[in-house]
C-alpha cells in the first residue's frame, strides 16, 4: 500500500505544509466545480479540522503529541 511506503519522520518542514493543506486544498477545489453542498460543506469541515490539528500538534515532541492525543479521548 502507499501509505506503508511513506515514512512521516523523513519528511522535511515544506512536505509537512502540504499534507497538511492538501484536504483543504481539496475542499476548495470541489466547492468551486460543485458549489454549495452537503458534501463540500463537510469536506470544507474536515479539511480545516486536519489542517488544525496538524498546525496545533507539529511543533511538539512525540511524547507531548501522545499526551494531548489521549487527553482527547479521556473526554470522550
Amino acid at each position: 500500500m502507499v501509505w506503508d511506503a511513506i515514512q512521516f519522520g523523513t519528511l522535511g518542514p515544506d512536505e509537512l505544509v502540504a499534507l497538511a493543506a492538501l484536504p483543504v486544498i481539496i475542499a476548495i477545489l470541489l466547492r468551486a466545480l460543485l458549489g454549495r453542498t452537503q458534501l463540500t460543506r463537510w469536506a470544507t469541515t474536515l479539511g480545516t479540522m486536519w489542517f488544525a490539528i496538524n498546525v496545533l500538534l507539529a511543533p511538539y515532541s512525540d511524547g507531548i503529541r501522545q499526551d494531548l492525543l489521549e487527553l482527547g479521548n479521556t473526554f470522550r
